[in-house]
Order: structure tokens, then sequence, then C-alpha cells
């Protein structure tokens, strides 16, 4: 039974602190923290020593089974509050109908539609209520009235019916409403709309200007109303639809942008490195199609090629980059080329590639050593420090990043090397925010969390801690599992993902069963009854 309510105004970031609190007090052994998770996680015997735990105590404490449900109704609840509150129905539609501020793909329509329900009114209020919600009819009866209003500028941000429209939360979120956003748009465009309508912002403290076309290519990602705009002259060139259209596995926005004949060079090779971000093969072939420059550098500094390898694209997609052109040898704005990066990645079968097209890799100094690590080339290895020893320390100096990489791309024979070499299998990596691998990870918790089950059994081989924590008090077997459930390589789950880490004696703690994942259950089980009957206690949630 719950002990604790919800105020009426409850603060889910209060809570998060308050789950943190109680990780710190239970790990510091006070007996009030303990009897709590004892009366609501009675599965555990021990202090909880990961969040997700703590999480599950409170929401348990107020009558919730589990976080995301508990986290869900104070959201509802905030919601709710927001509709009975606003002394500006109309304003505060169209804001929580409109594209949030600070990111232009995100948001739902859940507060507009509380406030719709509440003020039914709001729908009919105006030109730009209407434009939010392709109302047809009623658009075109306001510009029958008064044609001013296609260009008139209104709402809480200023903006005009069309730029409205471009940035609708439901142009994104609303497929119902898909063909009457066409019509709606149309109208408004025969009324003397701008298609190069938009409205200036500002992004890192610079300003820029957020097109129309943006809103309904990059934002909304929205066939009919980018392909509409750019026939009535929309001039797709601007800083932010040829970089967020992109951001999909759906190419058909970006097609119709490529298609039009209207971007220019720099937008053609915007798309194309962006899709590296994507691993989309098609994507890029699509770029590449249509005359994207491999070798040009964009404002982020790396070519294509390089962002393809500084974001472990497969090797079919390195493939079709130097069949159209990109050059491994082109440095970029920091003075490194892309072979010198595949090396410093670990990706051995990039450099094989290359040697096999008869591109000549004259590597210099460390990069010599790091190449011949990257293609497990022993006899090189022995060869290079034989005559230059102190590359060794050079390695070192850079293990836990040299280490954390080969291992993120399953090089575990290049691991093997670095590791003979003196690298410490519990090296610290300073993390990468794109793989969404903290700070002080260890290699093993990179080949954990990116599914390289050989890598991690390498590692473990050589001493890697198995329940050490990484910059954010995740443990290798709490990567495993969320790799299994929850990241864009789950597709290629494997129980071994998390076998070795069982194997090896992997605490349980912060892993909640049942995960997800029907293969990882089983083996998850099976430690926890292990756990039971042995001396340590069982740090497992069963939910």
């Amino acid at each position: 039974m719950p002990n604790r309510t919800l105020p009426a105004d409850p603060n889910l970031e209060q809570y998060k602190k308050q789950a943190k609190d109680l990780v710190r007090d239970c790990r510091a052994g006070l007996t009030e923290a303990i009897a709590r998770l004892h009366r609501h996680h009675p599965e555990k015997e021990q202090a909880p020593l990961a969040l997700t735990a703590a999480q599950l105590v409170i929401a348990r404490e107020h009558g919730f089974s589990s976080w995301p449900q508990f986290a869900a109704q104070i959201e509802t609840l905030r919601i709710q509050r927001l509709a009975a509150s606003v002394t500006d129905p109309v304003a505060a539609f169209l804001v929580a109908a409109c594209v949030p501020r600070n990111a232009h793909n995100s948001g739902t329509i859940e507060e507009a539609e509380a406030i719709l329900a509440r003020y039914p009114q709001v729908a009919h209020a105006n030109i730009y209520t209407a434009a939010v919600l392709a109302d047809e009819s009623a658009v075109r009866n306001l510009l029958g009235a008064d044609p001013k209003l296609a260009t008139s500028p209104g709402g809480p941000y200023g903006w005009d019916a069309l730029t409205h429209l471009s940035f609708s939360r439901y142009l994104r979120l609303d497929p119902d409403r898909s063909e009457p956003f066409v019509r709606t748009a149309r109208a408004l465009l025969d009324a003397g709309a701008s298609a190069n309508t938009g409205f200036q912002d500002t992004w890192d403290y610079k300003p820029i200007f957020e097109a129309a076309i943006y809103g309904a290519a990059g934002a909304a990602h929205h066939p009919g109303v980018t392909r509409l705009l750019l026939e009535y002259g929309a001039d797709p060139n601007d800083d932010e639809t040829a970089y967020h259209a992109p951001e999909s596995y759906d190419n058909t926005v970006t097609g119709i942008l490529l298609e039009s004949g209207k971007l220019n060079e720099r937008s053609k090779s915007w798309i194309l490195v962006r899709k590296a971000d994507w691993h989309d093969y098609d994507g890029m072939k699509l770029a590449l199609d249509h005359g994207a420059d491999p070798n040009l550098i964009p404002m982020w500094g790396n070519s294509a090629l390089q962002h393809a390898i500084q974001r472990d694209n497969r090797i079919e997609i390195i493939r079709l980059l130097l069949d159209r052109g990109a050059d491994p040898l082109l440095q970029n704005s920091q003075g490194r080329t892309a072979a010198v990066m595949a090396a410093h990645r670990g990706r051995g079968d990039v450099l094989r590639l290359l040697a096999e097209r008869g591109i000549d890799l004259v590597f210099q100094g460390v990069n010599r050593l790091i190449a011949a690590c990257a293609v497990a080339d022993v006899a090189e290895i022995h060869a290079i420090t034989s005559k230059e020893p102190a590359l060794v320390r050079e390695i070192l100096a850079q293990g836990g990043t040299l280490l954390a990489e080969f291992a993120g791309v399953g090089n575990e024979q290049g691991a093997r090397c670095l590791l003979d070499l003196g690298v410490p299998a519990n090296a610290l990596y300073i993390g990468d925010r794109y793989f969404g691998i903290a700070k002080d990870s260890t290699a093993l918790h990179v080949a954990a969390w990116r599914g390289e089950s050989k890598t991690v059994k390498v590692l473990l081989s050589r001493g890697a801690p198995v329940s050490v924590f990484d910059g954010e008090g995740r443990t290798p077997l709490q990567r495993a599992v969320l790799a299994c459930t929850d990241s864009y390589w789950k597709q290629r789950r494997s129980p071994e993902w998390v076998a070795p880490l069982l194997e090896a004696g992997a605490t349980l703690d912060g892993i909640e069963i049942p995960c997800g994942y029907p293969e990882a259950d089983e083996l998850l089980i099976g430690a926890q009854r292990r756990t039971d009957s042995g001396s340590e206690p069982s740090s497992v949630s069963t939910l």
C-alpha cells in the first residue's frame, strides 16, 4: 500500500533528486533509508547501488508499480494544471501547438489537446490557430474576409499563418491531418503568403533564420508541405533544412529536396555527411546520385568519408564513398586523414580495404604502430617497437581512448595487441556523446554497450574489472542489458552480450528482471538463483 501521496503540484525533478539522496543514504547505511528500501523493494537485501532501484522505491511509495508510470502521472497532472490555469487560452494553445523553441522536432500535442478540450472556441479564434490545426475551411473564410491575413504576423511569437502551419506539432504528429495541411498551406500561398517566410531566432548565441521549409522538411519531415513550398519557390539552402532533413531512415523528404534541383553544393554535402550520422547507406547513395561531393569538407571539419569513419559506419558505406571518389588521404580541419582516423578507431577492415585498392598508406610516428595494431600485424608491431621503443610510451599515453575505440568496433585482435603493449585493461576513456558512452568508461563498458562479445571476453581474460562503474554509475552488465533492449543496434542482439559478464561474476545491481529480452532474462534469472543460493546478497529487481 502507498504511504505517500502526490502533492497538488508535484515536481519530477525533485523526485529525481530524492532518488539520488536515497541512493546516497542507503550506501551510507542510514537505518531509515534501508527500511524504506526493504518495505518497497523487498527483492533487494542490501542498499541500492543504482539510481533505478531508488526510483522504484519512490514510485512504489506513492502507489505506482514503476518509475515510468509515476513520471507519466506527474506529467498528466502538470498538463491538467496548465490547462486550468491559463489566462490567455489562445496564446497558450499556440505555444503548446507549435514546436518547442529549443528543440523543433520534439514535443507532444497533449498540452494543446488539453487546452482545446477545456476551451474549444480556441480552434476558431483566428487564422493562426486555424493554420496550426490545418483547418482549410476556416483559413479560406478568414482570408476571404481579410486577404491581408495571409501575411500578417500575430500570435505570441509574432509569426504569420504559414509559419505557424510549418512549425505546428500537428504537422509532425497527426497523420490524419496530413492532406488538410497541404490544402491549407496552398490556400495561404495562393493568397500571397511567401514560401520563404519563417522567423528569426538565436542558436548558440548567434542569430539564425528558421525558414518554413525547414519546419516542413527538417522538423516535421512532411513530404506534402515540403514539396508544396518548393513548388512555390522556397529556398532550401538555409542553415537548418539540409542539416535536419536527413535525420530519418525514411528518405522521402530528403529525396524531394535533392530532386528539386534547388540544393546547392553545400547543402548536398551536408546531407551526405549527416547521413553518416545515421549509418544510412541508401541515404548516402541518394545524395551521391544527386551530385553530393564526397570530398567537400563542411563547417564541422570532416568530409563524408572522415565522418563515416568517426561514426564507425560499416564497411559497405566506406566502400560506397571510395567508389564515388572519396579521398582517404584528404586532410580534415585538424590535419588528419581518413586513413589515420581509421587506424585510431581500430578499423583494420578499412585499412585492409585501402591497401587492397593500392592506396599508399604512409603513416608517420606513432600512427604506424597504431595502424599495425588495428590490423593485428604482430610482426610489424614487433619490428616497430624494436627500432622505436619510445612509441610504446605514446601508445600508453592514449591507451584508454585507443582500447575503448578498438573495443567499440569489435576489433578483439587489435585490442589484444594494445593490451600486449601494456595498455591496462581498466584504462579509462574520455567517452563519446554520439554513442552514449560516459566519461570514465572502460573498454569493457564500451564493448558491452556496443554488443561486441568477443572483445568483452578478451578484456575479461586480461583482468578488466567486471563490476566497475562508468562516470554515470553504470556497470558493464547494465550497459549490455540496455544494449539488448534500447539501442540502435538491438536488432542484432544476442544472449552472448550478457553471458560472459555473468560468468565473470558481474553484480546484478541495477538490473531489472524482466528486462524485455527473454533470452537475456533466462540468463539473468539463472544468475539471480545462483546468487540467492550463495552467500552474496541479490541486487536485482524482479518486477
